[in-house]
């Protein structure tokens, strides 16, 4: 038995967890307001893990949640003082070899304005403003239709 690799991201009501473990099974999530605790079967061999993380911070048990994927659990801990930065996942300030930050999903939102919009919404509202109507007014590009020749129509000397 071993700890499952994950990586985690903090927001500002919210505390993101990924474990990878692709294939799990018999997955169970235990929040506790100061502990979380991880175990499953991974892969193919269904090789048992364990994680027991003292959290920095307390979180709201009963609003914490957890998702499944054939690729990862990702688990979503409320916070339980919203708006307060945690600048590590553990109580401890112990390097785990197991566990790195999410830097893709990183952010730093105490200067932030919109996070109140999901990634989700962000893309949607995205998705809505690229068009693709064909009534949009396009603006209007100085020399677009201009058929005069320019600098670069000119012939270019031979290379030597």
């Amino acid at each position: 038995m071993q700890p499952a690799s994950a990586k985690w991201y903090d927001r500002k009501d919210y505390v993101f967890i990924e474990f990878c473990v692709e294939d799990s099974k018999d997955v169970n999530v235990n929040f506790e307001k100061s502990k979380l605790t991880f175990s499953c079967l991974g892969g193919n061999d269904n090789f048992k893990h364990l994680n027991d993380i003292e959290l920095y911070n307390s979180i709201d048990p009963n609003e914490s949640k957890h998702k499944r994927t054939d690729r990862s659990v990702l688990c979503c801990l409320r916070k339980g003082e919203s708006g307060q930065s945690w600048p590590r996942l553990t109580k401890e300030r112990a390097k785990l070899n197991w566990l790195s930050v999410d830097f893709n999903n990183w952010k730093d939102w105490e200067d932030d304005s919109d996070e109140d919009m999901s990634n989700f919404d962000r893309f949607s509202e995205m998705m809505n403003n690229m068009g693709g109507d064909e009534d949009v007014d396009l603006p209007e590009v100085d020399g677009a239709d201009d058929d005069s020749p320019d600098s670069d129509d000119e012939k270019m000397p031979d290379l030597e």
